[in-house]
């Protein structure tokens, strides 16, 4: 077992330490290769009253009641202190040493023995005190358990003399009774419950006060020092256990009632206490002396004094403390009943290299055996144990929970300290200092990525302690690991902890990734973006400068508001949502340098964007950059497709380029090279027609050729390369030329079917008998009778057609004609309102029939005479105040002229009406918009009709 300093609580005298380093060096080595088991016990010097008490007196012995303590000291003074070590009372009753003290079990007297040979009980709460005198040395005293209770107040006392004393108060007064006398003097007395055991020359005996019998005798141990020299120890565990040490022998007595068995099986008990059954129940050797020992659950305490090479029991004839200086500390142990040691403390008592065994001494409190289970204590059974020497008292008690979880953090064993923190076996507080602990343990192994993940479990919501571990492993430049970890809320940091960890992350190659998914998964406003595009921008230009960390970069502008700059790094990145992007922020001026990338990204899209904005990307500038970019794309093929779209939506927009598109059409999409050689007029005809010879392409060559005027060649094309003679023939209808006719039917007359089929459809085209005609002798055409009778159909059915189309001609002409003979009859009729009210009241019954259209026109702007003169009175029209007709074939009249000739015309019939006026100036037509539906019932009406009167008797 290892062996601790007492690391765990007490101080020790630091020059005395060190001046045993160079002699305890081999010792901690080997030690150090062993591995080390956890104390059982932490210890610490009693402070309070207790150094200043032992300043001027020596401890001698000391006792433990529930609530207090009771130091006895050479000098003859009992304190009372309280567990701190504070000075309650102090009973200066002896003249000598107090050589034992002892408590009830309420405590509440203490009773005390001398070399003076007094005994001396005093109440602490009352000043009863009574005094003892035996006039012996007395060495052992103990108090009835029950003394505050019974009225006989009951103590044993003993010492040189060599008698066991029963003190009790009778009727008379206070009487003695010896127990037991001639086996030499008394060294200690135990009482517990109503057994009382002590310890003489010849070893140990048990007595009950109950029965007044001894119940058992326990031999001394062979050859063991006198007990003068190396005193015996006694300590009761419970009401049936008794502990005995006796220099290096332990002895574990069991004292049980006996029962006898009765005829139903149960267990009668004998009220004989010489029946009580005794039984050693465990005994070992030890290595060392014993100079205390008490019960520590299931286990000992035993204080021992290891004796130095050739420390013998020579050495124990003298009393005296050692003059040479050279004794060994004291050891406080834990073994079990079997000697196996669980825990060995080495105590660094204060001029302990001068003590005897017999100088130390070993109490503890009374607790209850059962309380310690599973290796820790109940919360308040824990038992305390007063380890005396003359001038140190050392207060030692089972090590809790805390004191575990720190013993595994002073060794290392982090992880161990932080499961027992999070198992709850102390308090939550302590997690921050295991933690903290923990990390630094984790930082100074280098490993720093455990470190970060143990974060967010050690440091939880302390926003101070998450700032302080950022800024730590900056400093480490291992602020990387830590990242993942930071928390964006709860707690939330200050900015500038986040600004430093994203440019932790910008400064490392490898971590341009982890940037670009930290900006885009951190909230953007707990930090500023310009620190960190501060730190990015200069890497730009260098060999770090990764994909991930230009769209890092650009996300940082977007943050920022700069979105020019992010549109550039999101185009050379081609992201896929550049477009969306981009009409989101308006960026239609930055597309100007981006033609590749967005082409690239998505030609469709980008097409359609280029063409929506030509005025900011003319396609000069597009295949300019396709032209160059030619080495890293299929510049062709985009630039087909943005001349295409372009040529769909403005024709004449790509036409510098329509040479280039004629050859791209033909790589690409020869189905629309037609339409598009037909639709433009910007092209090269011989160039293009070279493109559509190496691409074979025919009807393209034969539209080309027909376009240069080689009808000929085209038409060649048709019936020898394509064998086409329908196109033939629609190609040379359109030429409108006879010689392509003849030359047509040369070509033909070589393939029988073809001079079939130009037979069969040259109805209105070409006369058949001339083609018949130049049909050589001999040739067979197939099919040649049908088609012939065909032809004469087809023939005969054009010149019926033709004929009915004429007659239709014919009759189209004379309505017109009638037509418009009738509109040359019709008047207009021009008044003023005043005018016209004055006739209208005048002539309101004449002409009732009259039904001419209205036009409305503006109230002349002067009263200035025309040149025209009325056809009747030749006399002058004035354009103001004056209602007259007009008609088409140019003569005018006043209306009362015209009014009064028709009238005298045609007294038997009924006279024209007036139109209705309401304007200032009106144009009347006759209402002639159904003359076609009933051409009969104009004439009969058209003499209600208003005439010129001049051509009406020119007719006449």
């Amino acid at each position: 077992m290892s062996s601790t300093l007492l690391e765990n609580g007490v101080d020790g005298d630091d020059k005395e330490e060190e001046s045993e380093v160079g002699n305890s060096e081999a010792e901690d080595a080997e030690a150090d290769e062993e591995e080390e088991e956890e104390p059982r016990l932490k210890y610490q010097r009693m402070g309070g009253s207790v150094p200043s008490i032992l300043q001027t007196d020596s401890a001698s012995c000391i006792t433990v009641a529930e609530r207090m303590i009771a130091l006895g000291t050479l000098g003859g003074s009992v304190h009372i202190l309280d567990f701190l070590g504070n000075q309650v009372k102090e009973f200066v009753v002896h003249t000598a040493a107090v050589n034992d003290v002892s408590f009830d079990i309420e405590g509440e007297f203490i009773g005390s023995c001398s070399d003076d040979g007094s005994v001396v009980i005093n109440s602490l709460f009352t000043e009863e005190r009574m005094k003892f005198e035996y006039h012996r040395p007395m060495k052992a005293i103990a108090l009835d358990p029950d003394y505050v209770k019974r009225s006989s107040r009951r103590f044993v006392t003993g010492g040189l003399a060599g008698n066991l004393y029963l003190n009790a108060k009778k009727w008379m007064g206070y009487r003695d009774q010896i127990l037991h006398f001639g086996e030499g003097p008394i060294h200690t007395v135990k009482w517990r419950g109503s057994l009382i055991a002590w310890a003489n020359d010849t070893g140990v005996k048990v007595y009950d006060a109950i029965s007044d019998q001894r119940v058992t005798f326990i031999e001394k141990p062979r050859g063991s020092p006198h007990p003068e020299l190396l005193l015996p120890h006694l300590a009761w565990q419970d009401d049936a256990l008794l502990v005995v040490g006796w220099a290096t022998s332990v002895k574990i007595v069991s004292i049980k009632s006996n029962f006898n068995q009765g005829t139903n099986e149960t267990y009668k008990r004998i009220q004989m206490s010489s029946l009580k059954r005794v039984d050693i129940v465990a005994s070992f050797q030890s290595t060392y002396f014993i100079s205390g020992i008490a019960p520590f659950g299931d286990a000992l305490v035993i204080l021992a004094y290891v004796p130095v090479n050739g420390d013998g029991e020579k050495n124990f004839n003298s009393t005296l403390p050692s003059l040479q200086g050279n004794a060994q500390r004291p050891e406080v142990r834990v073994v079990t009943w079997n000697n196996d040691d669980l825990a060995t403390d080495a105590l660094p008592i204060h001029g302990f290299e001068h003590y005897k065994a017999r100088d130390y001494s070993l109490a503890h409190s009374p607790f209850s055996g059962s309380s310690y289970a599973g290796g820790q204590w109940a919360a308040g059974d824990e038992p305390l144990y007063y380890i005396v020497s003359p001038k140190d008292v050392v207060i030692a008690k089972p090590r809790d929970a805390e004191d575990h979880i720190s013993w595994l953090v002073q060794h290392g064993w982090h992880e161990e300290a932080l499961a027992a923190v999070e198992a709850g076996q102390a308090r939550s507080e302590l997690l921050d200092e295991v933690g903290s602990r923990y990390l630094d343990h984790l930082i100074v192994e280098r490993k720093y990525a455990e470190a970060a993940s143990l974060c967010p479990k050690l440091l939880r919501g302390s926003a101070s302690a998450w700032e302080r571990w950022v800024f730590h492993f900056a400093q480490l430049r291992q602020l990387v690991v830590l990242v993942p970890y930071i928390p964006t809320e709860n707690p939330r940091l200050r900015d500038t902890a986040y600004e430093v960890a994203l440019v932790a992350l910008a400064t490392n190659t490898s971590s341009h990734k982890d940037l670009l998914s930290t900006v885009k998964k951190w909230p953007h406003s707990i930090y500023s973006a310009i620190p960190v595009i501060s730190a990015v921008e200069p890497q730009l230009g260098t060999s770090s400068a990764t994909d991930a960390l230009k769209e890092a970069l650009a996300e940082l502008y977007v943050i920022d508001g700069q979105y020019d700059k992010a549109f550039s790094f999101y185009a050379d990145l081609m992201k896929p949502d550049i477009f969306d992007f981009i009409e989101k922020h308006n960026l239609h001026e930055g597309i100007r340098e981006k033609v590749v990338q967005l082409m690239i990204t998505d030609c469709k899209r980008a097409v359609s964007l280029f063409i929506q904005c030509r005025e900011i990307v003319s396609p000069a500038d597009v295949f300019s950059q396709l032209l160059a970019a030619r080495k890293n794309c299929d510049y062709r093929y985009f630039f087909y497709l943005y001349l295409h779209s372009l040529f769909e939506s403005n024709p004449d927009a790509g036409r510098d380029f329509h040479d280039m598109q004629v050859e791209l059409y033909a790589d690409y999409d020869p189905n629309m090279l037609l339409p598009f050689l037909r639709s433009s007029q910007h092209y090269t005809l011989e160039k293009s027609l070279e493109i559509c010879v190496n691409h074979d392409l025919l009807r393209e060559q034969v539209f080309i050729l027909g376009r240069m005027g080689n009808s000929k060649q085209a038409l060649d094309v048709i019936i020898n390369r394509l064998g086409e003679i329908k196109e033939a023939m629609e190609f040379v209808s359109m030429q409108h030329d006879d010689e392509l006719w003849d030359e047509l039917i040369r070509q033909s007359l070589n393939k029988p079917e073809m001079v079939g089929v130009l037979l069969e459809h040259t109805v209105g085209n070409l006369d058949p008998l001339y083609i018949v005609n130049m049909v050589p002798n001999g040739l067979e055409i197939p099919m040649l009778r049908d088609r012939l009778v065909k032809i004469i159909t087809d023939y005969r059915t054009e010149t019926s057609l033709r004929h009915m189309c004429n007659d239709i001609l014919k009759t189209d002409c004379v309505n017109l004609l009638i037509k418009l003979y009738k509109e040359a009859r019709r008047a207009i009729y021009m008044s003023n309102e005043e005018a016209e009210l004055r006739i209208k009241k005048r002539n309101k019954d004449e002409l009732p029939h009259l039904s001419d259209r209205i036009i409305r026109n503006m109230e002349p702007k002067s009263k200035i005479r025309g040149g025209t003169r009325c056809c009747i009175c030749f006399d002058p029209f004035a354009i103001h105040d004056v209602s007259v007709y007009v008609f088409f074939c140019c003569h005018a009249y006043h209306e009362t002229c015209l009014m009064d000739s028709i009238v005298s015309m045609t007294t038997s019939k009924k006279k024209p009406q007036r139109p209705p006026q309401n304007d200032s100036l009106y144009y009347h037509y006759d209402d002639e918009d159904n003359e076609d539906e009933d051409d009969d019932a104009g004439d009969e009406d058209e003499d209600t009709r208003v005439r010129c009167i001049l051509c009406t008797t020119a007719v006449g």
